[in-house]
């Protein structure tokens, strides 16, 4: 090991300091010293040894790309995947995730979200507490293992999108703050820390910073898109608002290539998706958390805290189909103000929807899986829904083989900060008496314990141990796929209607043929005579039955349902079937 050596930098306008090292070499050690001590790169490519040990140079201009002919992704017909490298497999590395990915092209997945890799402190954690955003975690691999993750990924027709936290830095080794003291603002209340400075005194160098960084991800790692965390929470009243600035860089960025940028916005600000020319951030699509909390309360039946503003009636479903969000401006009880706001300009593409997500697992139902709160029929059904629905479906890792591994909160932080952290958990814990109410027989897994974190990683056996529900989603994908009505469904192309409380439909109207999902969450239900014109086969055409939840291969009853006869229609309970419209021989 050969002794540090100091290299002065020179002063520059506006605070900045610059010079050139000719004897720098990839793979040396660096940090900056600074009158309060000796530093790493707040823009470090890389922390071999965590946040808080030197950075370390590379050249990312050495990797040997096979995906020059990739032309990227679109924003309608994705199928996406939400993945955390480090529980996605038993190593929890990159290398180990791609040799996953064929699995997933095989699954009928078209993109993958992988959860944030920005380098955070201690042996592991969700990533939403990064504070070194252009280093991907050494926890996970090298630099280049990422890059090798993604042109797999291309090499079978897969895009890959990065979950990306610009709303906050995490509270251990966030060394900003020692090179600039105004990257914080005292202007605004952020969840999770202090904000960030994105429209005060001295905001520029603190935009730069993340503006510049979602276009390091998408050209340095040939990404295809972004998904922004929490974008209520990042305050912003510049002329351009941070979330369009993120969203033009990394489109510039990607040149040729086409981009998915989908942003979670609890919210529900519509402005989001809309064109930058009427005050829109010109992102892709919007989370649309309303589908999942009327999805939950329709499963369990629970109504615990913001789930206590839905009813997961029939009408919430044929309402989100129609127009995306639940709540456009009406007032909600949860947060006790008005939520949302005009949305019914906006496509389906426009709108991601999912049963399982690492928020909601981990946070409302402390690690259990959907198919452990809801019955198997009801269960497949709502399956239906999701993947056969107008939006973009999403599916959480595991989902799709009924993983029966929890994903709970870990964090591998200090004595004092896990304690805080387990206290506030605890604490938002209390917001559901239902789930209180099983502290005894389950008590909240502690999120700071090594066996917390290991007893997330999926169990690749069960694949094969559940074989039914891993065909019920390679099944409704490829039957997605299959079906141009849904895959190019925008309004005026789809209707809906309320059969009963728990019973609805869809039906998608194409030039060539018509396609109809009937699902139905409760009892068997009858209805006769029929009087709904959605469920009039076109005329002269009768319904053919094309897929039931009810297959045995998905371990249903192995009931073909009475569906659209001439007289009558009679649908099992708790079910989904899907139809399509056949032209009668004359």
């Amino acid at each position: 090991m050969t002794d540090a050596v100091d290299f002065e930098l020179a002063p520059e306008e506006n605070g900045y300091h610059s010079g050139l090292i000719i004897s720098a070499r990839v793979g040396m050690h660096y940090r900056y010293r600074l009158e309060s001590g000796l530093f790493p790169d707040p823009a470090s490519r890389f922390q071999p040894a965590g946040p808080h040990g030197p950075s370390k140079i590379v050249d990312y201009t050495k990797f040997n790309w096979s995906d020059q002919g990739w032309a990227g992704v679109k924003r309608r017909g994705q199928i996406i995947y939400e993945l955390h490298i480090g529980t996605f497999t038993n190593e929890g590395t990159f290398l180990a995730a791609a040799e996953k990915l064929q699995y997933l092209r095989d699954l009928g997945v078209t993109l993958i979200e992988v959860m944030p890799v920005a380098d955070f402190p201690g042996r592991f954690g969700w990533g939403y507490d990064g504070v070194n955003l252009y280093s991907p975690t050494r926890l996970y691999g090298e630099p280049d293992d990422f890059r090798r993750f993604v042109d797999c990924a291309h090499s079978l027709g897969l895009g890959v999108i990065l979950d990306v936290v610009y709303n906050h830095f995490g509270p251990d080794g966030n060394y900003v703050a020692q090179f600039a003291p105004h990257f914080f603002s005292k202007r605004y209340h952020n969840e999770w820390g202090d904000p960030l400075n994105f429209d005060d005194e001295f905001s520029e160098p603190v935009r730069e910073l993340f503006i510049e960084n979602a276009a390091y991800w998408i050209e340095e790692f040939h990404l295809d898109g972004l998904r922004l965390d929490a974008t209520q929470q990042i305050f912003d009243s510049s002329p351009e608002h941070l979330v369009a600035a993120v969203t033009r860089s990394a489109r510039n960025a990607a040149g040729g290539r086409q981009i998915y940028v989908v942003s979670e916005n609890e919210a529900q600000e519509a402005r989001m998706v809309r064109p930058v020319e009427v005050g829109g951030c010109a992102v892709d699509s919007l989370w649309n958390d309303d589908f999942h909390h009327a999805a939950m309360v329709a499963l369990t039946g629970r109504r615990d805290a913001y789930w206590g503003d839905y009813r997961g009636s029939a009408q919430e479903f044929i309402s989100a189909a129609k127009w995306g969000f639940l709540y456009q401006g009406q007032w909600g009880s949860w947060r006790g103000l008005r939520r949302g706001g005009a949305a019914m300009d906006l496509q389906p593409e426009h709108f991601v929807t999912f049963l399982q997500n690492h928020d909601q697992i981990a946070n409302t139902m402390w690690g259990k899986r959907v198919h452990e709160v809801t019955s198997p029929g009801r269960l497949r059904a709502m399956t239906a829904w999701l993947l056969l629905g107008p939006s973009t479906p999403m599916l959480f890792q595991g989902q799709e083989f009924a993983s029966t591994s929890p994903f709970l909160y870990f964090a591998d932080h200090g004595p004092e900060l896990a304690k805080a952290i387990k206290a506030g958990r605890l604490e938002f814990r209390k917001n559901f008496p239902s789930v209180m109410a099983e502290d005894e027989l389950f008590p909240m897994a502690d999120p700071g314990a090594e066996e917390t974190f290991n007893s997330c990683a999926l169990r690749w056996d069960e694949c094969s141990k559940h074989e039914a529900v891993l065909r019920l989603h390679r099944d409704l994908i490829a039957l997605r796929l299959s079906q141009r009505q849904i895959v190019h469904a925008a309004r005026g192309t789809y209707d809906g209607a309320v059969l009963s409380a728990s019973a609805f439909l869809i039906r998608y109207l194409g030039a060539e043929q018509d396609c109809l999902l009937l699902v139905n969450l409760g009892g068997e239900l009858n209805y006769d005579p029929i009087s709904e014109p959605l469920l009039a086969p076109p005329d002269r055409a009768e319904w053919r039955l094309l897929w039931s939840s009810e297959d045995k291969a998905y371990q249903g009853c192995g009931i073909v349902p009475e569906v659209v006869l001439s007289e009558c229609l009679r649908l099992p309970a708790e079910s989904a079937s899907f139809l399509v419209a056949e032209r009668i021989n004359a």
